[in-house]
């Protein structure tokens, strides 16, 4: 009777030792899985507050960029039929008769005049911002009609017309005598974008605006995209 009891009690320990092993284990691997988390939480933390520093820096720089075009050129809007969008911070030529004749991609002699007024000082005021600036966009865009042809071949024929839009005046602010001193950094960081109709302006009725939707635009674009992605792969 002794030797069972004594068995059992020996087996008894050996049991009470292997699950204090197994408890003593699986107390380890929660602290390692605690630290883990902690340490992805920190890293998360730390990856959070530079995108929101990014984005305030890149509030702060729309709002600094806007404030500028608009001191520089409030007194030019007007007479240009041009506005400044404060979110996107598009500079606006809204009259399609002043840009271009209709369904043509040459300049009028009044949008070259307004170009070679514009663009120069568009430029020096925006020196002061060239280490956000990721791109200046000249985006072309046009309504939805095209006589005579179905929505889908208008919308092609359109963003034909507005790719060859974008190009001249690319090209014409390119080899304007003015800007012949900042003919490399347009060349670097100028682009000329067609949209067609992919973009219409819309009346208070949620309906097309032919005359809004013939437009071009040139948008300042920052880096702010740029340094998210960088924070993000880093």
């Amino acid at each position: 009777m002794k030797k069972i009891i004594g068995q059992s009690s020996k087996a008894n320990h050996q049991d009470s030792e292997h699950w204090m092993n197994v408890s003593d284990l699986m107390a380890g691997l929660m602290m390692v899985f605690l630290f883990i988390s902690i340490a992805l939480m920190r890293s998360a933390i730390i990856e959070r507050n530079k995108i929101k520093d990014v984005a305030i820096a890149y509030q702060g720089n729309q709002v600094a960029i806007y404030e500028s075009l608009m001191a520089e050129f409030k007194d030019d809007l007007a007479k240009w039929d041009a506005e400044i969008d404060r979110d996107s911070l598009a500079f606006r030529f809204k009259s399609p008769d002043i840009l271009f004749g209709t369904g043509k991609s040459k300049l009028t002699d009044s949008f070259q005049l307004i170009l070679g007024d514009f663009f120069p000082r568009f430029l020096s005021t925006l020196e002061q911002f060239n280490d956000v600036i990721e791109e200046i966009r000249i985006e072309g865009h046009t309504s939805s009609d095209w006589e005579g042809l179905s929505t889908e071949n208008a919308y092609f024929n359109n963003m034909n017309l507005s790719q060859r839009r974008t190009n001249s005046v690319l090209k014409y602010i390119h080899n304007a005598e003015v800007n012949k001193q900042r003919r490399d950094w347009i060349r670097m960081n100028v682009a000329a974008v067609g949209y067609s109709s992919s973009r219409l302006r819309l009346t208070t009725d949620g309906l097309e605006d032919p005359q809004g939707s013939r437009r071009v635009d040139f948008r300042v674009v920052t880096n702010a995209e740029t340094q998210i992605r960088k924070i993000l792969v880093e």
